[in-house]
């Protein structure tokens, strides 16, 4: 009854779904797998399914947690790119699919947006009116976006991304390279920046207040003294090399960088919203790429709440079969209250989709 003429079910449709957004099997093997089985299911229904259970369904929840995610202060964002087959253009022609995540809280909400390119027009369409924090890396476009929305956001840029340039010199150092002095510069750039985490790692506990008061003593002139020292061996280094080009990007981003100083509750680096867009990099490298642009939109609202699901200690296949067996019911609503009951945080879904203590234990672990 979830579609007409279709013998989908709950149940069905949340299994194909946690089989290819939760476990990265490509639809092609789900049907193998049903053949198999001696259950004729051709991938074009399956794909049509979950398509049409994400416009009918699925977007009503999206929507919902959209409104939640940008009520949040702090949004984390990050983007990958995507080739999706049949979008008028020619052939290996790049897509984009972005990913938002609030803060780590007690109401986690992930959401992915499919577009067709990477420009800034995108950032400003998924945002709307939101006034707040984005957390990203040092792409242009969040860049741009401050600058065009003069006092409704800021940028805070990612101090993982800066320590990586350091690490990578490091890890690719043969015995030789040890002894020169991109080595030792990265090694104590390594040093600065992992002070700086440690000093802000030991300030988490703290209400907001309490730990920008704490920052400004003990954090803001580590951070200093991390840039002075960077300007000043930014000159002694060849401009093209790997370790001028390390601390090259940390200059060029220092006011991005030094954001997190001044709002408490931004974290010092982005790897919520890289980890949120892990899974969908797992599961391209298994399906290459999307047929259909209402495919890839499909995909995107299918991921978010797979991952807002698991963000929210919650079993993904549950969840979605949860709610298709509620909202149905409420279709010919004049409203969207009965919304509030089906966020992965309410007390009705942790209670029918929550991870069991066993599972969260061994999560924890």
């Amino acid at each position: 009854e979830l579609l007409d003429h279709s013998i989908v079910t709950p149940t069905l449709a949340a299994g194909i779904i946690n089989g290819k957004y939760v476990n990265h099997v490509p639809i092609a093997r789900i049907e193998a797998e049903f053949k198999r089985n001696d259950i004729a299911l051709s991938r074009q229904v399956m794909s049509g399914w979950m398509i049409r259970l994400s416009e009918r369904y699925f977007s009503l929840v999206y929507d919902a947690l959209k409104k939640e995610l940008l009520s949040d202060p702090v949004i984390h964002a990050d983007e990958t790119p995507v080739e999706v087959s049949k979008d008028g253009r020619k052939a290996g022609s790049k897509s984009y699919m972005w990913v938002y995540r609030t803060a780590e809280n007690e109401k986690n909400a992930v959401l992915y947006d499919y577009c067709k390119t990477r420009n800034t027009d995108h950032l400003k369409d998924f945002l709307g009116d939101y006034h707040g924090v984005i957390v990203s890396d040092g792409y242009a476009s969040y860049h741009k976006l401050e600058r065009d929305w003069n006092g409704r956001i800021r940028v805070a840029g990612c101090w993982a991304h800066a320590r990586r340039l350091y690490a990578k010199i490091i890890k690719s150092a043969s015995g030789s390279d040890k002894k020169k002095v991109k080595y030792s510069l990265a090694q104590y750039a390594l040093s600065q920046i992992g002070d700086i985490y440690h000093l802000d790692n030991a300030l988490k506990s703290l209400p907001p207040e309490q730990r920008e008061k704490e920052r400004n003593l003990t954090v803001r002139p580590v951070v200093e003294g991390y840039f002075a020292w960077a300007e000043e061996h930014l000159q002694e280094v060849p401009k093209g090399s790997n370790i001028g080009k390390a601390l090259a990007y940390s200059i060029k981003q220092k006011k991005y960088l030094c954001t997190f100083l001044d709002h408490p509750d931004v974290p010092l680096d982005n790897n919520p919203a890289e980890q949120a867009i892990r899974p969908f990099c797992v599961g391209k490298h298994n399906w290459h790429l999307i047929d259909t642009i209402h495919g890839a939109e499909a995909s995107a609202v299918l991921y978010s709440l797979a991952e807002t699901a698991k963000a929210n200690r919650l079993r993904p296949y549950d969840y979605f079969r949860y709610l298709l067996e509620k909202i149905p019911a409420h279709m010919n609503d004049t409203d969207m209250d009965f919304l509030h009951d089906l966020m992965p945080w309410s007390e009705n879904v942790i209670r029918e989709c929550g991870k069991h203590k066993s599972e969260q234990k061994n999560e924890d672990k």
